[in-house]
Formats: structure tokens, C-alpha cells, sequence
């Protein structure tokens, strides 16, 4: 286990600030004055890191009228609570800050759940039907995973189920620990909620509670479902999964202060490889033009490059609304989506959907049961790193029997199986590549185990052309060569060579 960082505030009495955080602003810069009529909502801060630069910080941000959660002085970012409607105004004008922004437009208390709404609960009907087709090699619902030999999982399973010395940390919605194809592979010294920026593993505060989401809980099943005689397997079904909670209970956003903590969480308690299914709520795109979004970015991009330096793999969903992500404009009609959306068109230069477009994290399209980009999936040259199975229509991309659906199957609370599809579900099965191979070289760094899952991948060419329901319209434009394009990256992820290579 790492050396924690995280720490709240609580600086004694008359504790003399450093000069580098003087609370006056620099000469000519107007205070806003001091009020508290506002809505309290939360704000990052962020200052040089190390030194204790954060907690010197804490007098700054009470003389604006705002208070300390939590500081993470590793990377220099605080997470704060203001009812003054200036704060970020104010405290941006102390020397020794950086950058500070809200990181919602909604109140405290009061998507963002990145999956395509079709989805359903397995029938007990299939499920029996299913395990009277399975092998004595395969789990009673294996013969229903397309997505498994369509990257060779099922041949990399006869070499090797992963290694549980690794760790794939879920950022989500939340880990049903109780299921029967979870509980064997769970790790909870590594697992947290993250709510409000502050790590709490009490009462098992990782978990979904009746009524959440059931996103993250498939997610980990894809990633680790254990390999037991029970329900599913997941990718890497030897490899150890925690969940670290992101996603509020009510709304399902996934704030910039949960996902920092959960980023940082993961880096200081030995986890391998993140997963990030999700864009940081509440803005689609986070434009670094505008001062509250850029200290997002600034946030979120340091707790990402943290857990790479500590050695975890960093993979995210590159989202579901057919977009090319290279193009120069792109129209946002649904940020901010925790209050009420305002159209913008937002340059592509300056604005990023983080974490999956931030430096160093892999960037991951979908693709469907025939091996073509999925119909909802995002695209774009040098954005897209690599490509797996997230699932599509079956109107577009029927599977071959014996599985019927041409979405994608894994774990649901309460010990059920049900099918989603979508980038998050695509990510995944690149995170549970990425532990097969860490498992297959322990000593490997971040950017290693990286280089190795690009390599690995089959070099798949552009679709083109790409017209997706056969109206006879194009959909979508591929561009690039075989081993690197817009739709696919690298290519397919390869678990077969994840554990002989």
C-alpha cells in the first residue's frame, strides 16, 4: 500500500501563512467583497505542488469566503465549499493559486452514465439455455459473450487468467461486492467512495445502494467476473477489481472532486490499471478558455498523471455520441447537464472530455459484434488509441450463435447478469487487457504495459465506406492507415497476446 496523501485541514491557531499565499491580491486586481447569499457549491483550487502549498492555502480560501474539504498537497489541489458567489473570482486572485473553478453549476446535495439506454436483466429462460450450450471450459453464460473470442480472451484464458498481485481500480457508480462472480476477486483494502472528494471505506460505502446505477457493477464484471463455474467471465477473470465510488447516488454525475480522489485513492493504494467509463460532469467538453474549466482540466490532469507516475495504467470510454473528436468545432447542445444545457460550438484545441482525451490515459472506441466501429461510438485521428468490443444493435451488428445479443453481457447487482452497450463498455475490456498483460510483466512501468497493449493490438483498417444501417449514406469517415486510424487506433485489443507475448 502506498503512502496516503489525501489529509483534511486542520491548521492550528495562528499558524503564519507563507508569503507565496498572501491573501491581498497582487496591486491593481479589485476583491470582490466577502458575501455568503450565494448557493454553496464546490470548487477545486490548485496550487504548486508538494511543500505544503496546499495547506497554507487554507487561510486564502476561508478569507474568500470558502472552506477546506480536503487537500491532495502531492499534486496541489484542494477541493473547497462556498456559498460566496465570487469565491472562484476571488481566490484566483491570490498569489499562490493557480487556478480554481466550480466544478458544478447545480447546488451541493442537489450521463452522465456513458451507456447506451437499451439494455435488459438476463431472463432465467436464456440463462438455461445458455448453460446447456456451454463447454466444460466455459462459465454457464460464456456461450452468450461474443465479445470474449471476438479478442481471444477465451484461447488467452487456456494460458493464463491474470495474476491476482494486480489490481483494476472501477471508477463508477459502485461495486456490488456480495455477487458470486465479484466477490472471489475483490479487493477492498483498495476500495473507497469518493463523494464529495473524500475517501470513506466505512460500511462498505463502495457499493450501489437500491436505486443506483448499475453501470460500474458492469463494468467490474467485464474487467475480473471470476472464472468460478458461476455466470460470466470477465477479461482478466484471475485479476483482483476495486471499486472506487464517483457517481452521485441522486443525479449520477461524476464530479471533478470525486473522480480526483478516486484517481489519487487508486495511485496511493497499488492499483494496477483505472478504469474510467465517464465524462466529468457537468461539461461535455472542459474549454481551458474559460477560467472555471480550465482549473477542472488542471485538476483532474494532475490525479491522472499522479496514479500514471505511481504506475497505473490510465483507460477510459471515448464516449457515444458519433463524434469525430479531430475536427476543429464541435456543437455541445448538453453542457451544463446538472442545470440547464447551453448551446455552444467548442474548439477542439482548447476544449477536452476529460479524463479520456487528458495526456497519457488510453483512449478507447467501440466496436461491435462484426468487428466494425459501433454505430453511437466517437471517433477521431490522434484521439482514438485503441478499439474493443462495446457492443452495437443487433439490426447492425448481429453476433453469431449461440449468443443472441449483439450488446454486451456482464454482472448486475444482486447476483444478476444483464446487457448494456456503449463506450463503457468498450473501456473495460481494454483495462482487463491491460492487467492480463501486467500480469504477464509484473515489473512492467505504466507507460511499458502501454506501448505493449498498442503493440499487441490487430492492426484493423479503416471501414470505408462506413454506412452503419445500409441506408445507403455514409455515417462516418475512417482516415489513417491500418495500424493507426481514427476509428480503431492501434487496432483491436489482443488478450491472447496479452499473456504470450
Amino acid at each position: 500500500m502506498g503512502r496516503r496523501l489525501l489529509r483534511t485541514l486542520a491548521l492550528p491557531a495562528g499558524l503564519a501563512m507563507a508569503s507565496a499565499f498572501a491573501v491581498v491580491p497582487d496591486a491593481g486586481a479589485t476583491q470582490p467583497s466577502v458575501t455568503a447569499d450565494g448557493p454553496e457549491l464546490s470548487y477545486v483550487v490548485n496550487v504548486r505542488p508538494g511543500h505544503g502549498n496546499a495547506a497554507r492555502a487554507e487561510r486564502a480560501v476561508g478569507r474568500a469566503g470558502g472552506s477546506v474539504v480536503i487537500a491532495y498537497d502531492r499534486i496541489g489541489v484542494l477541493v473547497a465549499h462556498s456559498k460566496n458567489p465570487a469565491f472562484a473570482r476571488t481566490i484566483r486572485a491570490v498569489k499562490g493559486v493557480q487556478s480554481a473553478g466550480a466544478t458544478r453549476t447545480a447546488p451541493l446535495a442537489a450521463q452522465s452514465s456513458d451507456d447506451i439506454a437499451t439494455e435488459r436483466v438476463l431472463t432465467a429462460a436464456e440463462a438455461g439455455k445458455a448453460a446447456a450450450r456451454a463447454t466444460s471450459a466455459q462459465d454457464p453464460l460464456e456461450p452468450l459473450q461474443w465479445d470474449l473470442p471476438a479478442m481471444k480472451a477465451d484461447r488467452a484464458h487456456e494460458k493464463s487468467l491474470g495474476s491476482p498481485r494486480v489490481t483494476v481500480g472501477v471508477l463508477d457508480s459502485g461495486v456490488d461486492d456480495t455477487h458470486p462472480d465479484i466477490a472471489p476477486n475483490f479487493d477492498r483494502k483498495a476500495s473507497a467512495s469518493c463523494l464529495g472528494g473524500v475517501p470513506v471505506q466505512k460500511d462498505d460505502a463502495w457499493r450501489p445502494v437500491a436505486g443506483e446505477s448499475d453501470h460500474g457493477m458492469h463494468v467490474a464484471g467485464t474487467i475480473a467476473a471470476a472464472k468460478n463455474g458461476v455466470g460470466v467471465t470477465g477479461v482478466a477473470p484471475g485479476v483482483k477489481v476495486a471499486s472506487l465510488k464517483v457517481a452521485e447516488p441522486a443525479t449520477g454525475m461524476y464530479y471533478t472532486e470525486a473522480v480526483v480522489c478516486g484517481f489519487v485513492w487508486a495511485a496511493d493504494h497499488g492499483v494496477d490499471v483505472t478504469n474510467s467509463s465517464y465524462y466529468t460532469d457537468p461539461w461535455l467538453f472542459n474549454c481551458t478558455t474559460d477560467a472555471d474549466q480550465k482549473a477542472l482540466v488542471t485538476a483532474v490532469g494532475r490525479a491522472t498523471r499522479y496514479a500514471e507516475r505511481k504506475g497505473a495504467v490510465n483507460v477510459a470510454a471515448a464516449g457515444n455520441a458519433s463524434t469525430d473528436l479531430a475536427q476543429d468545432e464541435i456543437a455541445d447542445d448538453s453542457s451544463p447537464d446538472d442545470t440547464t444545457p447551453v448551446p455552444r460550438t467548442v474548439r477542439t484545441k482548447d476544449c477536452l472530455d476529460i479524463p479520456s482525451q487528458l495526456p497519457g490515459v488510453v483512449t478507447v472506441s467501440a466496436t461491435g459484434a462484426k468487428g466494425i466501429k459501433a454505430s453511437y461510438s466517437n471517433w477521431g485521428r490522434d484521439v482514438i488509441d485503441i478499439a474493443a468490443p462495446g457492443g452495437d444493435t443487433t439490426a447492425y451488428q448481429p453476433p453469431a450463435p449461440p449468443a443472441t445479443s449483439g450488446l454486451i453481457l456482464s454482472t448486475l447487482p444482486g447476483g444478476k447478469y444483464g446487457y448494456k452497450a456503449g463506450t463503457s463498455m468498450a473501456s473495460p475490456h481494454v483495462a482487463g487487457v491491460a492487467a492480463l498483460i501486467k500480469s504477464t510483466h509484473p515489473h512492467a512501468s505504466a507507460a511499458q504495459v502501454k506501448a505493449l497493449l498498442y503493440k499487441e493490438a490487430d492492426a484493423t483498417p479503416c471501414t470505408a465506406p462506413y454506412d452503419i444501417d445500409g441506408d445507403g449514406t455514409v455515417d462516418a469517415v475512417c482516415v489513417g492507415s491500418k495500424g493507426k486510424n481514427s476509428f480503431y487506433g492501434a487496432g483491436a485489443a489482443d488478450a491472447l497476446d496479452a499473456v504470450t507475448k
